[in-house]
């Protein structure tokens, strides 16, 4: 029995629903090459910062300082933008050049929050060839004054200039901090975004107690982390028009069963090919067709949003309902 892999995300037909997101594996076409060979149906690019466009030291110090003054160490939190891994020329050439020799689609990655010139970039990334944009927009509003809707009205708005400069599709990726995420979703969508990422995940800084200073940490994610995308993705299946994309602890073939059965068009992975490298995609994709023949499905389209909030027989499990029988089942084991 053969089985159908094929999905659709961003209006982009792709032979299955595993994409590699934006990550070092896209620095280089010989390693983008390699996801390719090993099955990923397209591949989102290594972001593209707004201070590393706009080259103004006094922006990127104000995003990367403020709220750290208590110490003066923190300052070296964040890179200068001389530390980031590609100049923004050497991007949109390397989008040209992935684009030349892949075979599969080449999502371009950008990652701000203002509506500066950055956002210029988004038409050189278009004209380079890219298939979509991802718009990666990771803000922590540290300003007490700062309300909520304003939070809201910004990633509104720099969405807006973004669809304003390019014709192919662009996806918003998103955090899960916001009060009401199915009307943010939805206020997206209403603005022009043709997909939605769901979510990007914040790195956390800790602190060093050797040298008193704050440092970046990156914890690679599990599978445990994939719950919150997919409650979001269950719920917005079916109610919202945009294509949804799971990303955020997707690392085993069942994984992405349970993600693309809560509606998702494709599962993005990173931390898994991470640990594993490339090659753990053609496991991933054997254990999904291994999965569906077993239960006879004929195809991704058949199962997916099937365990979506619209389809459950007892949609409350996606809301309150399952944080009480959670902790009322749960039962000590000491």
């Amino acid at each position: 029995m053969s089985v159908d892999l094929t999905t659709t995300y961003l209006g982009l037909r792709l032979k299955n629903p595993l994409v590699p997101s934006a990550g070092p594996f896209s620095r280089g076409l010989d390693t983008m090459k390699r996801l390719e060979d090993c099955g990923a149906s397209a591949v989102v690019m290594y972001s593209l910062f707004e201070e590393q466009v706009e080259h103004e030291e006094a922006e990127l110090h104000h995003y990367t300082t403020y709220g750290s003054e208590s110490h003066a160490e923190a300052l070296s939190y964040f890179p200068e933008a001389s530390e980031y891994n590609l100049a923004p020329d050497q991007y949109v050439e390397l989008i040209r050049k992935a684009v030349e020799h892949l075979d599969i689609p080449v999502i371009g990655s950008l990652n701000g929050i203002s509506t500066g010139g950055w956002i210029d970039y988004a038409k050189m990334i278009e004209e380079a060839g890219a298939d979509a944009l991802e718009l990666n927009a990771y803000y922590i509003p540290t300003d007490a004054a700062l309300a909520g809707e304003d939070v809201e009205i910004r990633y509104v708005n720099v969405l807006r200039s973004i669809k304003e400069s390019v014709k192919i599709p662009v996806a918003m990726k998103l955090s899960p901090y916001f009060s009401s995420m199915a009307n943010m979703a939805q206020r997206l969508v209403n603005a022009g975004a043709d997909g939605l990422v769901l979510f990007n995940r914040f790195y956390q800084p800790d602190i060093d107690l050797e040298n008193l200073t704050v440092k970046p940490a990156v914890v690679l994610s599990d599978s445990h982390a994939n719950r919150l995308p997919m409650r979001w993705i269950a719920v917005l299946y079916g109610r919202i028009k945009a294509s949804l994309a799971a990303t955020s602890g997707i690392h085993t073939a069942e994984d992405a069963i349970k993600l693309i059965m809560a509606g998702a068009d494709v599962t993005m992975m990173c931390s898994a090919l991470l640990k594993h490298g490339p090659e753990h995609l053609k496991k991933v994709l054997e254990g999904m067709e291994r999965w569906l023949v077993e239960r006879e499905y004929s195809s991704v389209s058949q199962m997916k949003g099937s365990m979506s909030h619209k389809s459950v027989s007892n949609p409350s499990a996606f809301e309150r309902a399952n944080y009480m029988k959670a902790l009322n089942n749960y039962r000590l084991l000491v």
